[in-house]
């Protein structure tokens, strides 16, 4: 089972930015998927971007060009910089791990079997 924790969620306006953490007991060595998910009540969780140990990422097409998933391994922490932010980005967002693999093309939340607590993102 892998512990996951995230942080930095909260509200912005229109075309701000914020970066999400993740803190991960995943060993680095291993082969893994990790990614971002979000939610809004009453819809499907929506795969947002994921990254895999090599550094081989992924996107939403509603967010590329705008956020960024990257890694800190010497850190055990996962990020996700979201700029040009949207009120449709509106979400609660998680963090996901599955161990054993790589990153599926393209990722769905099903691929993910931990799951972070979830950090509420709120743009007005």
């Amino acid at each position: 089972h892998v512990q996951l924790v995230e942080s930095g969620g909260g509200s912005v306006q229109t075309g701000g930015s914020l970066r999400l953490s993740c803190a991960t007991s995943l060993n680095p060595d291993s082969r893994y998927c990790l990614g971002w998910i979000r939610q809004v009540p009453g819809k499907e969780r929506e795969g947002v971007a994921a990254i895999d140990r090599d550094g081989r990422s992924t996107y939403a097409d509603s967010v590329k060009g705008r956020f960024a998933i990257s890694q800190d391994n010497a850190k055990n922490t996962l990020y996700l910089q979201m700029n040009s932010l949207k009120p449709e980005d509106t979400a609660m967002y998680y963090c996901a791990a599955e161990e054993g693999g790589g990153c599926y093309l393209p990722f769905r939340a099903s691929d993910f079997s931990n799951w972070g607590q979830g950090t509420q993102v709120t743009v007005s």
